[in-house]
């Protein structure tokens, strides 16, 4: 038995009305494959690239090891030069992972390499983020501190996505006071004996490659798998849902303050506390007893 997913929707372009109509309002995701041909970034960047004009700065790493109580919210896990990263993307398999690497700031010429499109949607333009992955590297199950409209276009290989929106919450097994479901599920071969309220989560699944952008509507969970190693860039619009937009301001003010506070306070009793949450609510929520 394998996960509800459906294939996220696609179009070879798209009109700003017929966007905003058909997957901003209704708040579902959409791949669309040719909206950045035109950029100068579709031809250029790749990890050669990168690596020329970006190889002596230092950069954060993150993998799969689960949530420890004794480091904050995206605490890394290593750093190195980017040129042995990927030096090390291209000669080997490697969970290490570059999260939310800032372009302005970190190399302000890519800047000259892509424009901002207009989805009808405004985008944070000081917030262009890079992901990195090696292959078969990947993120937990996961949804934005911001609840954000994503917009995500990759560059280099491929590369997987799993995705829910927040209606299917009941199912997930997500850990309280967090942005995480619980970090040993496989949502790519679940155990639905050990996860059973798996079995009625709804949700998507799709396929990038170079040059396609998917859309992720506020705050939709998310679950990214380098199928070959690559990267990505993330442009985002503030939530517009007055709900969502609360909930984000919320979390960033609140919830993550709170949370770290409560691993200074109470460590690893702390993290248990909260991974047993989420297997007992989830459960009673769903009527399920083991």
């Amino acid at each position: 038995m394998e996960l509800n997913l459906q294939d996220v929707p696609r179009v070879k372009t798209i009109t700003k009305e017929d966007f905003i109509k058909h997957y901003f309002k209704p708040q579902k995701p959409v791949v669309i494959e040719h909206s950045i041909d035109h950029w100068p970034a579709y031809s250029k960047w790749s990890l050669d690239y990168i690596k020329s004009i970006a190889g002596d700065k230092i950069v954060p790493l993150y993998d799969d090891r689960p949530v420890d109580y004794k480091t904050d919210f995206n605490t890394p896990h290593a750093s190195m030069k980017m040129s042995e990263y990927i030096d090390l993307l291209q000669r080997e398999p490697t969970k290490f992972r570059i999260f939310l690497w800032n372009i302005l700031k970190e190399v302000p010429q890519l800047q000259k390499d892509f424009s901002y499109p207009d989805f009808g949607l405004r985008l944070m333009k000081k917030l262009p983020m890079l992901f990195f992955g090696g292959q078969d590297s990947y993120t937990f199950m996961h949804y934005d501190i911001d609840l954000a409209n994503i917009f995500h276009f990759h560059f280099v290989g491929k590369k997987e996505c799993i995705l829910f929106d927040q209606k299917q919450n009941d199912f997930l097994y997500r850990v309280p006071f967090s942005l995480l479901t619980r970090d040993e599920i496989d949502f790519t071969n679940p155990d639905f004996k050990k996860w059973p309220a798996l079995k009625k989560a709804k949700g998507y699944k799709t396929h990038l490659n170079h040059g396609e952008v998917l859309y992720m509507p506020e705050g939709y969970w998310h679950l990214m798998q380098y199928i070959t190693p690559g990267f990505s860039m993330s442009l985002r619009a503030i939530a517009r849902n007055p709900k969502n937009f609360t909930r984000a301001i919320s979390n960033v003010f609140i919830m993550r303050n709170f949370e770290n506070v409560m691993r200074k306070l109470n460590g690893e009793k702390w993290l248990a506390w909260k991974n047993k949450q989420a297997i007992i609510r989830t459960h009673k929520r769903n009527g399920i007893t083991l």
